[in-house]
């Protein structure tokens, strides 16, 4: 080994804790040169110094006797030969097993049932999740398969895997110091392709994957998911923005290898990270914790554990409050602790307190998504009352209001002196009143935590409300954990944002002291002004929110993403919602925004003190006229979707659940707000907020925070645009919420900045790789992609920017021209399924996802189809169908499809409908093609069918379980299972190629 571990400097390290308190950096550093065997060997050194039992495994018959070995020790049995067969074809690689399958066999059924010879049965733990030192940790490294193996594609040696009780648990891929990080990343993409799945499937029990290239190190699940489509049009079920630094307790990132191997990978730490601090949710994606919601958790739960032993229950020292960015996952975060706090011995209740209705909705579909009925919601009082008195029910949700209801009607309850947890979501200023005095007064023996991403502090306390209680430490006691936005955004849990102030007043500034409000807010409210600030938006609406850009939710391709426009008043969103149905009203349907208008009936419009104000869900509160034009305002949605909403309470409940789903889904493009959904609320697709109301302080943080959830490498910033000056403002809420010297963190540099460094880099790209000549050799296209690829992404942030349509460098057709060469050298280098060669894309970044943002779609082809045939006799047409070959050069999901488009272009008629031609072709050819791989394969036929109308259903070729084996030919018994396994792999491959070929070919995809 390299270097000898002991010289390296101690970490501090609690005991107990899963995370480290704070990491001291090694100060003497190694300079010299490091192989990356040498940076294996390293690591495997550091490990075997934490008690980790090294072992020399490197082949399937080698792997499966440890298994039995470690598995005999846990369980302290001895298999007979045909006991240890039936068990691990059974309970451990039964043929049909999906990954799924083995994900939840760790996390939920680890203890599977074994049946002895003798007729008895034992219980069999695969992990021990109660005492976990019981579980026996070793390491392996260069595990080897060849191709055709079981299975196996490819040839592939895997670097380094930590097996837990013989099972390989934690996977390692390393790449020397100076590779990127991402390369590690494909490269396991690549082993789950191609080799995890061959033999028994082992490797398929890996929940956790780190990556490593010496100097960065970042881990993440076996189900990290983003549904994004690749080159393909396949779903890409993970994506290398979803992946986490391990930290400190006080967030100071640990990237360095030997540094990561002594905290995450010491014994306790990883124990904990697989036994207790993954989440594995209904819809079976595996979710590990990050280090900052470890810490809160563990800090909540040692809180209450003290509080109980030094009797301090009931009083503000056995509480405490954690602070945690907006977007930064307080929800699961707040779900594990109250798992957790509800397994505490002694603890009879934990009560999920959230401020408002919606919140209450939200919760329990969030807790319902990490575990199914783990939290009990109630629609009443009487309902609340119930489940605090039935011992069964251990975690309740339920709102404040409804808790102070239930205190004021049952005084003396018995539930009072029982040991209660109380956590308060988005602890703000709402939650510091009377209800939250009277509900400390009645419980007894209570610890009381609050969660918030923007705590109130003495400098945005206010001067309204409760004398005691204007604070969050007042009214929660100690801050037991931070974590900023400054924080999550260096790593890159949320993104940063940028900001445009446009001027919409002319003359003068209105918001100058000596101008009375009111009169302020008459010039703002101006038709003229509307009128500007709509037009504004409607120019800008496509350029800010994307539209180009092209992606999947939930399995449905979508276009760009959705916008919030927050303004100041009731009587202004009534005002602007007139403007956009009149400045619309002329045009084609397809050309409109679909926009939308809730409010309802407010204390205070704009809070003094910076907080957003809630408004109540009771619409009968709001004056005559407000209500009319609510109700008007909710036929025209009802028109638009087909939906059946109105005013009522019940009516207007449905209406909010129901708008606050199209955003989250992108089925709405702007919808027009005072106060809702401003705070609390979270929609990935949205990435504008368009702002004409005063904000600062705690409510500026919760507003703009709207838009910066990370979804996908498209969006890599949440926009605001405001049309009032709310700079000064702007400075003072991220120096509160992050620190005085967070704005260059938080907030996108200047344009000058990013367009200077744009402009050089187009200069070089024309200079080094003029159009016309070829890239030649695997280094000079290495070095293209690598400048290209840095273009698109400093395009992509320019594209926002107002100033950029008249600075853009590449031309359309410039821009098309890279592009095909970009894509020419992706195809090149992507390895045939004959070829037994190693993808060698992986040693370089392709940005697909960004060349999609100016994708050609099916429409725009045939829209030049179209054209073609009106010009056809003029000598236009052969420009046209030079274009139309261009285009498709320059697709990434056209590409592939390219015989398909020209053989259609070069055979449409001169007078049936082009849509209609095209929709009948599609569907011929993609009957002939399919039904050419079902007679060459022997396949049958009507599983065929179901199992592709399935495929293109979910977005995806799925490989694994029992759908793709039925569609295969029956077999004799006596063939050999190799050939099987062939067959299985060829026809997926050519299944997976005519999904391809197919999919997104409709007009309007």
């Amino acid at each position: 080994m390299s270097k000898d571990i002991r010289s390296y400097d101690a970490v501090a390290v609690s005991a107990k804790s899963t995370v480290v308190a704070e990491y001291v950096p090694d100060t003497e550093r190694d300079i010299s040169y490091q192989s990356e065997a040498q940076l294996e060997n390293e690591f495997i050194a550091q490990l075997q110094a934490q008690a980790y039992e090294y072992a020399d495994i490197r082949t399937e018959d080698q792997l499966i006797a440890n298994l039995r070995t470690q598995l005999e020790k846990l369980n302290n049995v001895v298999f007979s030969d045909n006991e240890w067969h039936d068990f691990f074809t059974a309970k451990i690689a039964s043929a049909n097993d999906t990954i799924t399958d083995k994900t939840t066999r760790i996390q939920e059924d680890y203890i599977q049932l074994l049946r002895r010879e003798d007729g008895s049965t034992k219980n069999i733990r695969l992990i021990d999740k109660d005492n976990i030192h019981n579980n026996r940790l070793q390491v392996i490294n260069q595990y080897g398969v060849e191709p055709g193996e079981s299975g196996a594609r490819y040839a592939n040696r895997y670097d380094v895997t930590v097996l837990v009780n013989g099972l390989p648990l934690v996977h390692i891929e390393l790449k020397r110091r100076g590779v990127p990080l991402r390369q590690a990343f494909n490269q396991i993409q690549r082993y789950q392709e191609d080799s995890f799945s061959s033999g028994s499937g082992l490797f398929d029990y890996v929940q956790i994957f780190v990556i490593s290239n010496g100097t960065s190190t970042k881990y993440y699940s076996n189900t990290t998911r983003q549904a994004h489509l690749d080159e393909s049009g396949r779903k890409d079920k993970k994506s290398f923005v979803f992946t986490s630094y391990w930290a400190d307790a006080t967030n100071r990132p640990i990237e360095d290898l030997i540094a990561f191997a002594k905290t995450f990978f010491a014994k306790h730490s990883l124990l904990n990270v697989l036994t207790r601090y993954c989440i594995y949710t209904e819809n079976r994606q595996l979710m590990v914790m990050r280090p900052y919601q470890i810490v809160a958790t563990e800090r909540i739960l040692n809180r209450i554990l003290v509080s109980s032993n030094n009797r301090k229950l009931g009083t503000i020292n056995a509480g405490g409050y954690i602070w945690h960015t907006t977007g930064s996952g307080k929800t699961l975060t707040s779900f594990k602790t109250a798992q957790l706090a509800s397994r505490v011995p002694g603890v009879e209740k934990v009560l999920f307190v959230v401020d408002r209705k919606d919140l209450d909705y939200q919760t329990i579909r969030e807790y319902d998504r990490f575990e199914k009925g783990a939290a009990n919601g109630n629609k009443s009082t009487a309902v609340l009352k119930r489940q605090l008195e039935d011992p069964n029910v251990k975690i309740i949700v339920t709102t404040i209001q409804k808790l102070a209801t239930f205190v004021k009607s049952n005084r003396g309850h018995a539930i009072y002196s029982g040991h209660v947890v109380l956590i308060f979501d988005e602890c703000h200023r709402s939650q510091f009143g009377d209800m939250h005095a009277a509900i400390k007064k009645a419980f007894k023996k209570y610890n009381l935590f609050g969660f918030t991403g923007t705590p109130i502090f003495a400098e945005n306390a206010g001067s309204s409300g409760h004398p005691g209680l204007r604070t969050t430490e007042q009214a929660f006691g100690d801050k037991l954990h931070t974590y900023t936005i400054v924080d999550a955004i260096t790593d890159k849990n949320v993104l940063p944002f940028r900001i445009d102030y446009i001027n919409t007043i002319e003359t003068g500034d209105v918001v100058d002291k000596q101008v009375r409000a009111i009169d302020t807010e008459r010039v703002l409210l101006a038709h003229e002004r509307l009128s500007l600030v709509v037009d504004y938006i409607l120019e800008h609406f496509d350029q800010k929110t994307k539209r180009n850009s092209v992606y999947m939710v939930d399995g449905r391709r979508k276009r760009g993403f959705n916008a919030l426009f927050a303004t100041a008043s009731i009587d202004a969103a009534k005002r602007y919602y007139e403007v956009f149905k009149e400045k619309q009203a002329g045009l084609p349907e397809a050309q409109r925004l679909k926009v939308g208008i809730i409010y309802s009936f407010g204390v205070n419009e704009d809070s003094p003190d910076g907080i957003i104000e809630e408004e109540i869900f009771s619409p009968e509160l709001l004056g005559a006229r407000d209500r009319d034009f609510l109700e008007m305002a909710i036929a025209d949605y009802n028109a638009m979707y087909a939906t059946n909403f109105n005013t009522s309470s019940g009516g207007f409940q449905d209406y909010y659940v129901d708008m606050s789903r199209k955003l989250k889904e992108r089925d709405i493009d702007l919808v027009i707000v005072v106060n809702m959904f401003l705070t609390g609320f979270d929609a990935p697709t949205l990435n504008t907020l368009f702002v004409d109301k005063n904000l600062r302080s705690h409510g500026l943080i919760q507003a703009f925070s709207r838009t910066n959830r990370i979804l996908n490498s498209v969006k890599a910033y949440g926009n605001v645009v405001s049309f009032r000056n709310l700079d000064a403002e702007t400075t003072a809420a991220i120096s509160l919420f992050g620190n005085k010297d967070a704005g260059g963190i938080v907030v996108l540099k200047p344009y000058a900045e990013y367009f200077d460094e744009y402009a050089q880099k187009v200069a070089d790209l024309r200079a080094m790789y003029p159009l016309g000549e070829p890239i030649v050799g695997e280094e000079n296209q290495k070095e293209f992609i690598k400048l290209y690829g840095a273009i698109l992404r400093l395009r992509n942030i320019l594209t926002a920017f107002d100033d950029f349509g008249a600075d853009e460098m590449l031309s359309p057709r410039d821009q098309q021209d890279y592009q095909s060469r970009y894509m020419d050298i992706y195809d090149e280098w992507k390895p045939s399924a004959e070829a037994e060669r190693e993808d060698i894309r992986q040693d370089v970044i392709f940005e697909i996802e960004l060349i999609k943002q100016v994708e050609i779609n099916v429409d725009y082809i045939l829209m030049l189809v179209e054209k073609r045939r009106e010009e056809r006799g003029d000598g236009q047409d052969k420009e046209i169908r030079a274009e139309i070959s261009r285009a498709i050069d320059s697709s990434p999901s056209l590409r592939n499809k390219k015989d398909l488009i020209e053989q259609f272009v070069d055979s449409v008629s001169l007078d049936a409908s082009v849509q209609d031609e095209w929709q009948a072709y599609v569907e011929a050819k993609k009957e002939e093609e399919l039904a050419r791989i079902i007679a060459e394969e022997r396949l049958k036929d009507e599983q065929t069918r179901r199992f592709m109308q399935a495929s293109f259903r979910n977005g995806e070729v799925r490989e694994t379980g029992t759908a793709v084996v039925e569609i295969l030919p029956a077999v004799s018994m006596f063939a050999r299972g190799g050939k099987r396994g062939e067959q299985k792999s060829r026809v997926l491959e050519k299944l997976k190629t005519f999904f391809a070929r197919f999919s997104g070919l409709g007009a309007g995809e």
